[in-house]
């Protein structure tokens, strides 16, 4: 048994993202290449084993929502898209996490939620970004963020 969630992402972005949010956002989606500097989530620690036996702690950098091609566990495909509107961004993800990868995508997610469009916020101030679900249910639960923190099932 895997803890494998599908993560769908569907959401309008304002048009007020600057030429580096968009890069780092493209980055994060695996379609564009790694920005020099990364602001939306800065750090990417990973513990590792380094020459002599120790654990040391070192940063890692990773797309968040990257992944395109076959999904692992969930079925279909995994994607992500940013398009350009009229007005403002449109944004589409599907992807697979594990929890373990909950904080960090929480972070970006986050950042989306300050980004999103009107429509995209709720009468309890949540801002309702797509939707999760564990591999195996067959039905998604909504995925919000409140008061600038993700909402995991």
């Amino acid at each position: 048994m895997a803890d494998i969630y599908e993560v769908s992402v569907a959401m309008d972005l304002r048009d007020d993202l600057s030429e580096a949010e968009i890069a780092e956002l493209q980055w994060h989606l695996g379609l564009g290449p790694e920005p020099e500097r990364l602001s939306i989530v800065p750090e990417f620690p990973i513990v590792v084993e380094n020459g002599l036996g120790e654990l040391v702690t070192k940063d890692a950098p990773a797309p968040l929502l990257g992944c395109h091609g076959e999904a692992w566990k969930v079925g279909g495909a995994l994607t992500s898209v940013l398009v350009r509107r009229e007005q403002g961004w449109a944004l589409t993800a599907r992807q697979e996490i594990h929890p373990d990868d909950y904080d960090r995508l929480g972070e970006l997610l986050n950042w989306l939620a300050t980004k999103a469009s009107d429509q995209h916020r709720r009468f309890d101030g949540s801002v309702h970004i797509g939707w999760i679900r564990f591999y195996e249910a067959d039905r998604p639960d909504p995925l919000r963020v409140r008061d600038g923190r993700t909402v995991w099932p």
